[in-house]
């Protein structure tokens, strides 16, 4: 999961006429609890998906990079919306928007889904987990947050008016994500739930560090293993800094969450999918339920599950190459110079030492190992389409 929009430069282009443009620019972020919590850390702030957010902090992004790979990191990721769904017909209200078979998930069981369109596109992907305390808990997009709570309350509408159970609830709650291999040892030592039982894409109610209340999903946007943690506002910073006692945990920014998901083939909303991507196109398939296919029971169904099973004109690919790093909106052209696609998300590996991307290709071009070119500064450069995750992932599924 991913904001949609792109990182931001701290502020516009340098104009004498407007010497206040900056400030005005920070003035209208949105701002997460941990803010100035962020700012006395060091971290320096951008704006993102409409929040000001920290980018890095003192170590540099590649030492961050590294660090959350080897031991463990806090991202805040606050400015994502967060939802509970209740009443008795929520399941039936959730399957009306998105792909995914919530009926089939076990008590506190969790999965990634996709709100999609009557066209077949991708309105904003999504966490889903049916929790046994009589409620939906949704994590969806800051970026999106406000298309995705409208839609959401327009479907609720519907839904009240036909006589249905159904309410929602949004939640003025901190989330912070605790992302590395290190993350279970870390945390074990505060909460008295066995964490050896807590596998991937599950969750619970806990008390973490002294703190009640807290929702623990084991999940992430790293590819690592890892929890996000929603917290009460008021006890969010001294949840951090207990985190922080643990010489193992340091402070990340976005710029080390962007480099760590684009290593495990993860999306960023807005960048590698939108609302004029399939789930085919995305190769995200498994995100739709076998029973929701056969039903053809969620928005754009019917021009998504014939793709299934016919060849879509494009599909998103990886690409790995080395010289010049490859950015989103480099053309991406065929052995012969034909441009065949473009990239969507790019940067330069810390794990690998060569750069990474994704992007979309002309069908005839998306086997793994088929040779092309990424236009860089003008010159073709030799790519090779690759499989994705290209840093193997390290999800936990128990003992």
């Amino acid at each position: 999961m991913g904001a949609a929009t792109d990182l931001q430069k701290r502020s516009g282009p340098k104009s004498q006429n407007r010497p206040d443009r900056k400030r005005k620019t920070e003035a209208s972020l949105k701002q997460t609890v941990l803010h100035d919590f962020h700012r006395a850390q060091g971290g320096r702030m951008v704006g993102f998906a409409g929040w000001s957010m920290p980018v890095q902090y003192r170590d540099s992004h590649i030492v961050s990079h590294m660090h959350t790979r080897q031991h463990c990191s806090i991202f805040d990721v606050s400015h994502m919306l967060q939802t509970k769904v209740h009443g008795k017909d929520r399941i039936k209200f959730m399957e009306s928007l998105v792909v995914a078979d919530i009926a089939e998930l076990q008590p506190n069981q969790g999965t990634l889904t996709l709100f999609t369109n009557e066209k077949g596109g991708i309105i904003d992907d999504l966490i889903v987990t049916k929790t046994d305390q009589g409620y939906l808990y949704v994590v969806s997009n800051a970026g999106c947050s406000d298309k995705d709570s409208a839609l959401m309350k327009s479907r609720l509408a519907e839904f009240k008016a036909a006589g249905l159970d159904v309410d929602l609830e949004f939640l003025d709650q901190a989330l912070i994500a605790l992302q590395g291999p290190s993350m279970s040892r870390v945390l074990q030592a505060g909460v008295k739930e066995d964490l050896g039982k807590l596998t991937f894409m599950t969750s619970a109610l806990a008390s973490v560090f002294g703190v009640p209340d807290c929702r623990v999903t084991r999940c992430g946007y790293t590819g690592e293993d890892g929890v996000e943690i929603s917290v009460p506002l008021s006890r969010v910073v001294e949840l951090t800094e207990k985190l922080l006692a643990n010489g193992e945990v340091k402070l990340a920014g976005l710029g080390a969450r962007d480099s760590l998901r684009l290593e495990a083939g993860l999306c960023l909303y807005g960048n590698d999918i939108d609302d004029a991507t399939t789930p085919v196109e995305a190769t995200l398939v498994w995100t739709i339920g076998k029973r929701r296919r056969q039903a053809r029971d969620f928005p754009g169904a019917d021009i998504i599950v014939p793709q299934i099973k016919a060849k879509t004109a494009r599909k998103r690919v990886g690409l790995v190459s080395t010289g010049p790093p490859v950015r989103q909106h480099t053309p991406i052209l065929s052995p012969d110079g034909k441009v065949i696609g473009e990239v969507t998300s790019g940067c330069p590996s810390p794990c690998l030492k060569k750069n990474v991307a994704m992007g979309y290709v002309e069908a005839a071009f998306a086997k793994n190992g088929t040779a092309v070119q990424v236009e860089v500064r003008k010159k073709a450069v030799p790519a090779v389409v690759s499989k994705m995750p290209f840093v193997p992932t390290n999800y936990y599924s128990g003992n």
